[in-house]
């Protein structure tokens, strides 16, 4: 998997995270490193689909939270990311 949305909203599921720190997290869980560019390219398309807000905070780095419409968006597309992988491995499985 190497949509940026999806790592994005994966590693704010686990809790609110600056922009280093979800770049971080999905090098750990993903083994994708995601480039500034691409990351706070997929950050502001997610703002401004309502899939993450801005949290508040006093450090010079802006933290950011999943919204309930986020992990929706999430929880859908694993079950359907569950289905190609299952239709995958019952397709490979030999004759």
């Amino acid at each position: 998997m190497t949509d940026p949305t999806l790592l994005v909203l994966t590693s704010l599921a686990e809790g609110d995270k600056h922009g280093y720190a979800m770049m971080e997290d999905i090098q750990r869980f993903a083994d994708v490193r995601l480039g500034p560019g691409t990351l706070y390219g997929a950050i502001t398309r997610l703002e401004q689909r309502g899939w993450i807000r801005p949290v508040a905070s006093e450090d010079r780095r802006q933290p950011y939270a999943i919204t309930g419409a986020g992990r929706e968006y999430l929880e859908e597309e694993l079950g359907r990311m569950n289905r190609v992988a299952k239709a995958a491995a019952q397709r490979l499985k030999p004759a």
